[in-house]
């Protein structure tokens, strides 16, 4: 595993953010299927008068528009790069609790080393959500199969039958991997951030001949958290409750101080992140994750932050998220809630289909980057050394970023750009 070089790139070249890549662009359709389950929410997406984000949130040269009939979604995208035909695409992916304005300040670079680059505002997320997504709501559509669905026909309307590469950051990069090991005809390339792609289910094997298998034991893990001192939880199941989105979204310290805590404790601003990897997949190895990751049993996420909170002086001396940055993200968050980026950690009962993938690698160049002050590069224990050798067969180096932590493509713009150019030139 290597560490990033922002003079490098991957294969040990000088990297230029104004490097043009001589690539072809397609202009052709692909037939993605539609969901009937989202139909009568896409409607009410179509009516609701919400229009395009400002420009003047945005950086030059970046557009805020919609794009109908993605899957039964009238999708809200930015894009960049988009005044000259015929240039190779790139789309992104970004995370939770993130949006597509998330890729604000490395979408400009990388149009400038000659691509057409588009980020959705995933389902369930900012303007592609028209109202706000319930608890009860259908589970299905914000599945990884889905989701993989969503992603295919957004390239399909974009006027693309392939991509130069699909990145992903958080939640968007296990999504990312899906897409790459899913489609390697359409998604050519695969840059993942922050969180390392699991790869695809197994099968049970070579059971006809040999005896059956034992079941697999319960997980004790969570229970074995709440006996801890003091007893602890993973967020990942207070993700999975009906109260979490009601705790994030009408916190008692307000939603804009509520992101301003969360956002800071989990970047490199906060001094207390010194990840490092875990030994082993149990509650006393998890219990070394910071509060955000292994939270208290009796707190929201919103308690749980809330003793973090930075100064005014570290809030003013902040550059890559300062506070109208910040109003971005209260204010689209403010509308919709949480619960639409909530239902994609509570699994799907399409999440069994995966396994018709079983075994498959991802045979496409890939890359991994994170920040050298990320717990979620660990927090899996193994995953990222699977990820460089066994769920990969083009695997193209591991990057961990100086002075970034958990949001590394907004804390660390210039040196991730710088990357993923030389990245892509490396694939092509």
């Amino acid at each position: 595993m290597q560490d990033s070089d922002p003079i490098k790139s991957p294969t040990g070249e000088p990297g230029c953010l104004t490097r043009r890549h001589v690539l072809q662009g397609f202009a052709a359709a692909l037939v993605p299927a539609a969901l009937g389950t989202g139909v009568a929410r896409a409607a009410q997406n179509a009516t609701t008068g919400i229009g395009p984000l400002g420009a003047s949130v945005l950086p030059p040269g970046i557009r805020s528009r919609f794009v109908d009939n993605v899957n039964g979604l009238r999708m809200h995208v930015l894009e960049a790069g988009f005044e000259t035909p015929g240039r190779p695409a790139l789309l992104l992916l970004h995370g939770y609790p993130e949006l597509a304005y998330s890729w604000r300040n490395v979408m400009g670079p990388l149009a400038a080393a000659g691509f057409h680059v588009f980020a959705p505002d995933v389902r369930g997320y900012g303007r592609t959500t028209s109202s706000p997504v319930a608890y009860t709501d259908d589970l299905r559509p914000f599945g990884t199969l889905n989701k993989i669905k969503d992603t295919l026909a957004l390239v399909s309307a974009m006027g693309y039958r392939s991509v130069a590469a699909v990145i992903g950051h958080d939640a968007g990069s296990p999504l990312a991997g899906w897409c790459a090991c899913a489609r390697p005809d359409v998604f050519k390339a695969v840059a993942m951030m922050s969180a390392p792609f699991g790869g695809a289910p197994t099968l049970p094997f070579n059971t006809a001949n040999g005896p059956q298998p034992a079941a697999p034991g319960a997980d004790s893990i969570y229970d074995d958290l709440a006996k801890l001192t003091p007893p602890r939880k993973h967020y990942q199941r207070y993700y999975q409750t009906r109260e979490a989105n009601e705790n994030m979204w009408h916190p008692p310290q307000g939603l804009h101080a509520f992101l301003r805590a969360y956002y800071h404790m989990k970047s490199a601003d906060w001094k207390q992140n010194h990840p490092a990897p875990l030994a082993a997949r149990t509650a006393s190895e998890w219990a070394k994750l910071p509060r955000y990751y292994v939270m208290d049993l009796d707190k929201g996420m919103a308690e749980q932050v809330a003793a973090e909170m930075p100064s005014a002086e570290e809030i003013a001396a902040n550059r890559w998220l300062p506070e109208a940055a910040l109003r971005v993200y209260a204010g689209e968050y403010g509308r919709t809630g949480f619960q639409g980026g909530l239902n994609g950690y509570r699994g799907s009962p399409s999440a069994v289909d995966l396994q018709v993938f079983a075994r498959r690698t991802i045979d496409v160049p890939s890359t991994f980057m994170g920040g050298k002050s990320d717990w979620g590069v660990y927090q899996n224990p193994g995953a990222l050394e699977r990820l460089e050798k066994t769920v990969t067969t083009r695997y193209m180096g591991t990057y961990l970023v100086d002075g970034a932590g958990h949001w590394v493509q907004q804390e660390q713009p210039a040196v991730v750009s710088r990357l993923l150019i030389d990245f892509l030139a490396s694939a092509s």
